[in-house]
């Protein structure tokens, strides 16, 4: 195990001891979900009373932490391969589902033409290109999937800098470091982000459709609120606030 997996593993362990008290859901969610998991957290306690809170970090970073034995509850990934990963290695207390299909975006927060998007990555007016880790990150492997598609990725590869995930990109570009960056729809529909810039979606022929899963891991297994959560996202309610932040449905 890498000595920096190990010290996270033991900060995951102090965080939820501390703030994170009996009754309460702990989720490893992707940062595609943010503002969809506040609509669902504030819908899920107002039905149930229940805490729900969550950790946010790339879904390779999160699988790496539950591999190292972060005591989560239910895992909301960016993808199918990591929940995947963990249940084939016997972590996981039920078999992944999808919960919605992401939309792959490039935002900008200045005015610029992001409708023509690829004359203007090309252009000298774009001098950064924030995408998340591919590593670690799925929506970073489908940016790269998609400007290999339209033959943009060697032209580009100077100009693109790595975020450790979309909430990093987001930052990237809000404080200047990139003039765009490639995010998640689900991010820029949010209160939060509308009209901050302006943002185009990528056409998604240019890349592999980003199928999000969720899965109860063990630990989940013996918190039947854990289970009450898990079966809220998959429910009408749930569907509904998933749609309304720009997801697409199964």
């Amino acid at each position: 195990m890498k000595a920096w997996v190990r010290y996270v593993t033991v900060l995951m362990f102090l965080f939820c001891g501390t703030l994170v008290h009996a009754g309460t859901v702990l989720v490893a969610a992707a940062p595609n979900i943010k503002f969809a998991f506040d609509n669902l957290e504030a819908a899920f306690h107002q039905q149930t009373g229940i805490a729900v809170k969550p950790v946010y970090a790339s879904s390779g970073a999160l699988t790496q932490q539950i591999e190292a034995g972060a005591p989560y509850d239910v895992f909301l990934a960016a993808d199918t391969k990591y929940p995947e990963h963990l249940y084939t290695a016997g972590m996981t207390a039920s078999a992944p589902k999808v919960y919605a299909y992401g939309t792959l975006v490039l935002w900008s927060k200045a005015p610029m033409n992001v409708t023509n998007w690829q004359a203007l990555l090309k252009g000298p007016e774009i001098r950064k290109i924030a995408v998340p880790n591919p590593r670690l990150a799925p929506y970073g492997l489908q940016a790269l999937r998609a400007l290999k598609y339209y033959h943009l990725f060697d032209p580009l590869k100077g100009k693109i800098i790595y975020g450790e995930n979309l909430l990093t990109v987001i930052q990237y570009v809000d404080v200047g470091a990139a003039e765009v960056g490639f995010t998640a729809k689900s991010l820029m529909v949010a209160p939060e982000m509308r009209g901050r810039g302006h943002w185009v979606e990528i056409p998604q022929s240019a890349y592999k459709p980003i199928a999000q899963s969720a899965v109860l891991l063990k630990r989940g297994a013996s918190n039947p609120d854990a289970q009450k959560f898990l079966a809220f996202v998959y429910s009408p309610a749930g569907r509904r606030i998933l749609k309304a932040n720009g997801y697409r449905l199964p």
